[in-house]
């Protein structure tokens, strides 16, 4: 049996924190350790106390670094990975103008291949070690992912693009190959190991109502696939999907009249919507992901956790690259700092790594396996150092508590403070 003692400040949350003041939601050890066995956690506490449990294991020390659960991205585009930083007007001249260009060079199986470990050293570089992942629409391009994740022994949820109407040949699709497509990557792919399926529709823009029902077929025969989805972005999006679909109350009811909605429904997004669609948003457990880089480098509109939230909804957030412009999960939180104060609210940073942690795994109902430091729970981890940069040590010379610390990580951190990443219990990074 390996076994590994990871030694440092360790963090993990029991729940979301109810406000600043709410230290009972997470646990906090200053001189901790994780036990790890088989890729797994196999026991967490303070050190002395851990390092009796196996005296023989030997100890990586991490200190004064902290150690926390890998973070995770419910919302990013493999393709897309050369697609950063493309000025655009706005979201349907950036998919025409470059994002569907990129995408039709997956038609490839050798460029995939070739883009898969790219995309995966991205994350993990960053401290991300799950991420829920739009493929393009080419069988190849998920193929080309699963396998490059399987070899890493990374958790990944991915799922070919589903689009058969409104862009170019190069990337469309047809309602039947989609599902045909779709149907043999779940039969190779989903369950096996720590991959799991996303049955992907890009959006209704791009789905006939015929391709959605296949969608929604898939999710009825595999109820166990995630889905994932955008939706309500911009103005000229809702506008676009009322005239094509002029039958619908609303743009939610596209996807609910498919039998897409659940709890393992992503729907990225969610800027504009009605009343009707968030109440049935919250009835039927879909989950609201937040992408606010993108939200901002496309000028889409801001993001209302607290309405959201105060409705019922759970929600994500996530790096959406590439209208999203870091791979960065801190840069993520730290930009969604702002987009929120934009509505009168602050992001605390207890609130801020529990979302990007466990509320995260929340979202994707993952919390019996990754998320937390938890013991049986799979040993994916990301060590982060405050004093990273001089600016940062500049700082952390004035800061006396953890929130503040972790403020400045949140803020100032990005890729300068990640120091190590885990996958199942292996360090990568």
């Amino acid at each position: 049996m390996a076994e590994r003692l990871l030694r440092g400040r360790l963090l993990s949350f029991r729940r979301k924190p109810a406000g600043p003041e709410d230290t009972g939601a997470f646990d906090y050890t200053e001189d901790g350790a994780l036990l790890l066995q088989d890729g797994r956690i196999a026991a967490r506490g303070d050190f002395a106390e851990v390092q009796a449990k196996a005296p023989e294991a030997p100890v990586t020390d991490h200190r004064p670094h902290l150690i926390l659960p890998g973070f995770i991205d419910p919302h990013i585009h493999f393709p897309q990975l050369q697609v950063v930083a493309s000025w655009g007007a706005e979201l349907l001249d950036w998919l025409e103008n470059y994002t569907f260009p990129a995408e039709a060079a997956y038609a490839d199986p050798a460029h995939a291949r070739a883009m898969a470990d790219p995309f995966l050293d991205r994350l993990l570089e960053h401290g991300t070690t799950t991420a829920a992942v739009y493929c393009s629409s080419h069988a190849c391009s998920a193929e080309a992912l699963f396998s490059a994740a399987e070899r890493r022994r990374m958790r990944l949820i991915a799922g070919k693009v589903m689009m058969d109407r409104n862009c170019p040949e190069g990337v469309r699709d047809t309602a039947q190959a989609s599902y045909d497509d779709s149907e043999a990557l779940i039969g190779r792919w989903h369950g096996r190991g720590r991959l799991g399926y996303a049955i992907s529709p890009r959006f209704s823009v791009t789905s006939t109502a015929a391709q959605l029902a296949a969608a929604g077929a898939l999710a009825s025969e595999h109820p166990d696939c995630h889905r994932q989805t955008h939706i309500s972005e911009n103005h000229a999006e809702i506008a676009a999907v009322k005239r094509l679909f002029p039958d619908a109350r609303d743009y939610l009811d596209t996807y609910e009249r498919a039998g897409l909605l659940g709890p393992e429904m992503l729907l990225g997004h969610c800027l504009h919507l009605e009343t009707r669609e968030i109440a049935r948003i919250a009835e039927t457990g879909s989950r609201a992901v937040f992408c606010p880089t993108s939200n901002l480098f496309l000028g889409s509109g801001l993001f209302d956790r607290a309405g959201l939230e105060r409705a019922g909804v759970v929600t994500a957030v996530a790096t959406d690259i590439g209208g999203g412009t870091s791979w960065s999960m801190l840069d993520t939180l730290a930009e969604g700092y702002k987009a929120l104060a934009l509505r009168g609210e602050r992001l605390h940073p207890f609130e801020a790594f529990h979302w990007a942690t466990r509320g995260n795994a929340e979202a994707l109902g993952l919390t019996d396996r990754i998320g937390t430091l938890d013991e049986g729970t799979e040993a994916d981890l990301v060590v982060l150092d405050p004093f990273a940069t001089p600016a940062m040590r500049l700082r952390m010379d004035r800061a006396e508590t953890l929130a503040e610390e972790l403020f400045v990580l949140q803020i100032m951190g990005g890729r300068d403070a990640v120091a190590a990443t885990y996958v199942d219990g292996t360090v990568v990074t």
